[in-house]
This record gives C-alpha cells, sequence and structure tokens, in this order.
C-alpha cells in the first residue's frame, strides 16, 4: 500500500497542470476510489481534493515570485476564471496573487511522500466475520458530518424514537450483533470533509421481510466484515480507533473496503462515567 500511495503522489504531480478527475488517481494505483480516499484523509489529515488544490497554488506561487502573469498562471493550473484563481489564492496565502512578486512573499505545500515509521506497538484486536444479507432497520435521518465529540442531531435521533418503534425493532431483530446499532450512509462528502450531510440510522440487523412502514430501511448485501472492539472512555475511543483502523490497519491488511459505509454499537458501562464497549464493523474485501 505504501508504494501504491507514493505512486499516487507521483501521478498528481504529473498532473498538477491537467484537468483530470480525482477518480483518476485511485484507477492508476489499482485502489477502489473511497478507500484511497479514506486512508489519504486518516493519514494527513486532508482531503485529496485540498490536497491537489494546496500543490497546484504552491506551484502557482513559484510561478508567481518568478514574474508570471497572473492570467497566465491561474489558467495553467486549471482555474476557468482569474476571478476564480484570485479568490482561492488570496484564501490559501493570505495575499492577493497580484501582490506575490512584489512582496516576495512565498507559502509552499511541498509534495507528500509516505514512509514507514514505528510506533507504539499497540496491538489492534479484530476478527473477520462472513455475514448473509440483511437489512438495517429503524430511524433515520440526515446529519452534519463530524469526526470528533458527540452528535448532538444524532443524540436528538435518538431521542425521538417512540415506544412504538423500539417493540418493532425488537420484533425485527433476528441477526448478530444483537444490539442496537448505528450506520451512517449516503454521505454527499464521501467522509472526507468535515462539512455537508450523511443519512445515519439507529436501528437493528434483520433478515425479515415484513418490516413496518413506520420504520426505515437500508438493505446489505452478503459481505465479509472486519470487526474491532474497543473499550474505553466514550466518544473518544470509538473515534480513535475508527480513525486507527485507516491509518494502521488496512496499510498492511490483506483487505480493502468493499462498500462505502460502516455501523458500530456501544454499550455504556453503569459504573464507570463515559466509559463504554463498542464495536465498529466494516465490509471488506479481499485484496487481489
Amino acid at each position: 500500500m505504501l508504494k501504491k500511495l507514493n505512486d499516487a503522489m507521483d501521478y498528481i504531480e504529473a498532473h498538477l497542470e491537467d484537468e483530470f478527475l480525482l477518480e483518476k488517481i485511485s484507477e492508476h494505483i489499482n485502489v477502489s476510489d473511497y478507500h484511497f480516499r479514506k486512508i489519504f484523509f486518516a493519514l494527513t489529515n486532508m482531503t485529496l481534493n485540498e490536497y491537489v488544490k494546496n500543490r497546484r497554488l504552491s506551484e502557482a506561487n513559484k510561478e508567481l515570485l518568478q514574474g508570471a502573469q497572473v492570467t497566465d498562471v491561474a489558467y495553467q493550473y486549471g482555474y476557468q476564471s482569474v476571478d476564480g484563481f484570485t479568490r482561492a489564492f488570496k484564501k490559501w496565502s493570505g495575499i492577493l496573487p497580484s501582490q506575490v512578486a512584489k512582496l516576495k512573499q512565498c507559502k509552499s505545500c511541498q509534495k507528500l511522500q509516505f514512509v514507514v515509521t514505528m510506533k507504539g506497538g499497540t496491538l489492534m484486536e479484530y476478527k473477520i466475520v462472513e455475514k448473509p444479507a440483511f437489512t438495517f432497520a429503524g430511524v433515520s435521518k440526515r446529519v452534519p458530518l463530524q469526526y470528533e465529540g458527540v452528535n448532538n442531531a444524532i443524540l436528538e435521533l435518538a431521542q425521538s424514537i417512540t415506544q412504538e418503534q423500539k417493540e418493532e425493532m425488537h420484533r425485527l431483530q433476528n441477526i448478530e450483533p444483537y444490539e442496537t446499532v448505528n450506520v451512517s450512509y449516503e454521505s454527499d462528502t464521501n467522509f472526507l470533509e468535515e462539512a455537508g450531510e450523511l443519512t445515519h440510522l439507529i436501528g437493528v440487523l434483520t433478515t425479515k421481510n415484513d418490516i413496518s412502514s413506520n420504520l426505515d430501511t437500508f438493505p446489505v448485501k452478503a459481505h465479509t466484515w472486519a470487526v474491532f472492539p474497543n473499550e474505553g472512555i466514550f466518544p473518544f475511543t470509538l473515534q480513535d480507533t475508527m480513525a486507527r483502523i485507516y491509518s494502521e490497519w488496512f496499510m498492511t491488511a490483506d483487505y480493502e473496503l468493499a462498500e462505502p459505509f460502516s455501523f458500530s454499537f456501544t454499550k455504556m458501562d453503569d459504573k464507570k462515567p463515559n466509559y463504554a464497549y463498542s464495536e465498529i464493523w466494516i465490509p471488506v474485501t479481499k485484496k487481489e
């Protein structure tokens, strides 16, 4: 995976002045687009789009320092108008592109290179589970994307579940894990920017077909699942485990993402404040 990441960075460098879809990068290294973007974000804490934009503006800054015309540089690095380039450059650097040569000011974003580093030696417990097709049945709504802390919109969703809906979910629940789960899907940002929205469902797993109309559903195909148990301060431990899955486990595992979603459940400890046992379930497929 390390070589593929660096091959991707080389591809970006070779096409900074070209118009290309970001999906072409993952095609070039023969990795699913979602899998590549998720790992890239976990390792760099920036989106792929943000990195490409920063590299282009960094190279544009160099051209402007050498006296190139703003109009020429704007079109050279893929902007459709000088105004669009000017706004992006000022937001990125804090000055107008027309001021760069005079002020001799340079802001730089260097090309990324991924290297192996030894860290911690902390073990990550997981198991691989085969699961048939099933349906998530529960209550859902569009919520803002959030990587850290408690998402109040999800709390409000949980509090909105009626007793009738709870009883229906209990009747339907017939497949492991026999817990109330949280699943997020249909993100309008592919989970790659802390902006936008996704659909969040709180419910159960079922193979039954007679699902009441007062519950929302999300069908799932048969998959192999990587299951990551974790225990500690909530929600930090759960969120930290999710980050480590993409920044550490996927880097060396024989698996990659099969679908752009995952689900989890959490059981709070009544005797320890803010302490919980959780499991994260991610659909995976063997690497070719």
